[in-house]
């Protein structure tokens, strides 16, 4: 998965790059294509790679982990 990530992200960022670049017709495409494939893709795939082990419940601000921060200060 996080090759496949990688290699997405490569390939995006190179179909940008070349349509910049680039003095075709199909310049404006390969930027387009580039940044669907970043925003559609990739940011989707990364995040659900990073957060599918995490419980969302850590990371909220519960009674709890206030309690928790509080104690460590001390």
């Amino acid at each position: 998965m996080k090759y496949s990530i990688l290699f997405l992200a490569i390939l995006s960022f190179g179909s940008i790059f070349y349509g910049y670049f680039s003095d075709s017709d199909a310049s404006q495409k390969f930027i387009g294509f580039g940044v669907v494939g970043v925003f559609f893709l990739v940011i989707p795939l990364f995040s659900y790679f990073r957060w599918k082990d995490k419980e969302v419940k850590d990371y909220m601000i519960t009674k709890e982990n206030l309690d928790k921060m509080r104690d460590k200060e001390k």
